[in-house]
């Protein structure tokens, strides 16, 4: 592996584009020629239209839906990029698709995260660069360099500024399970609020059922912060908690990555909740007219983190 290429080139795969238009575009730089298409049988065919002989190569891929053919993208990419000489190729995943299934949670489940990341190692992947991954112990999985960037930064500015002239201790920031408490106490150092904690249980995937709040939200503003939000039904069960079990005044949400499947937009069109704000590591292709949502870009991250990395210095001032 080398440790730096001759000169930055940046790839996209087809689950965001824009996004990484928007990282070369920050970068000063063009977006690399690469098409990937489809055969009529859903096989993936890869052509690299330009030389990336001795270059440092990021390819941009977020494994949102549909999963495997992202995730088969980025492998066929990665393959392509290091049979045609590439320096480095470092793969750039704003959203880390089955980062959920980081554990054995019963008997006979398989750890799909570590087969990811075998399958991007074996691939030629030399490094990773992704975003709030769902289990930071993920990065373990990993025997190449993993950054690990942190959309709290970006969120909590955002909701500093939109609450800067109310007071302290009528905003409330609130972990929606007891595994998120440490991005949510993160959350709350940088908004300057207190603590509170939704306690749930989940009989089946994808159902959650609140049992408990822990910290006082009577009459307060809340702000529930999430790494993702899938089906909304945590999200939602547990803004209407809020405020019917513990008299919150109003609900706020946000979350680094809007996966959005199933009932998720209906669940928050129908929710109490305020407005919802994501980082756009997914695109979002709903059409919707509610005023609820809210994105950010956080692509100049990452085109920060790029530079970083291709000169060779620390990628850790972007996580404060």
């Amino acid at each position: 592996m080398n440790i730096h290429g001759k000169d930055i080139k940046i790839f996209s795969c087809n689950a965001n584009r824009p996004f990484a238009e928007q990282i070369a575009r920050a970068l000063g730089l063009p977006l690399g020629d690469m098409q990937v298409k489809t055969f009529s049988d859903g096989e993936i065919a890869l052509s690299i239209n330009e030389s990336v002989r001795g270059s440092d190569v990021f390819v941009v891929q977020s494994t949102c839906q549909p999963v495997n053919n992202n995730l088969m993208e980025l492998l066929i990419s990665i393959d392509g990029f290091k049979r045609a000489s590439a320096g480095r190729i470092t793969a750039v995943m704003p959203y880390f698709g089955y980062a959920r299934q980081d554990r054995k949670a019963k008997a006979r489940d398989p750890i799909s995260a570590k087969l990811v990341a075998d399958l991007l190692t074996t691939a030629g992947a030399d490094r990773v660069l992704t975003m709030d991954l769902h289990a930071a112990q993920i990065q373990g999985f990993f025997n190449i360099p993993v950054d690990h960037l942190l959309g709290v930064p970006i969120l909590a500015n955002h909701y500093a500024d939109k609450f800067k002239n109310t007071p302290h201790d009528e905003i409330v920031v609130v972990s929606p399970d007891l595994g998120s408490v440490t991005r949510a106490r993160k959350f709350a150092e940088r908004v300057d609020a207190s603590l509170a904690i939704i306690d749930k249980r989940r009989p089946t995937a994808n159902v959650s059922e609140v049992m408990n709040i822990i910290g006082d939200v009577r009459d307060k503003t809340c702000i529930l912060v999430d790494d993702m939000v899938d089906t909304a039904g945590t999200l939602c069960n547990g803004a209407n908690a809020l405020v019917t079990k513990g008299g919150a005044r109003q609900v706020f949400a946000c979350a680094t990555h809007g996966v959005l499947s199933g009932p998720a937009l209906d669940r928050i069109e129908e929710s109490v909740l305020k407005e919802v704000v994501f980082l756009d590591t997914i695109p979002q292709r709903h059409n919707t007219a509610s005023g609820k949502l809210k994105e950010l870009s956080v692509a100049s991250v990452f085109a920060e983190a790029i530079n970083r990395i291709y000169s060779d210095r620390s990628v850790s001032p972007l996580l404060g």
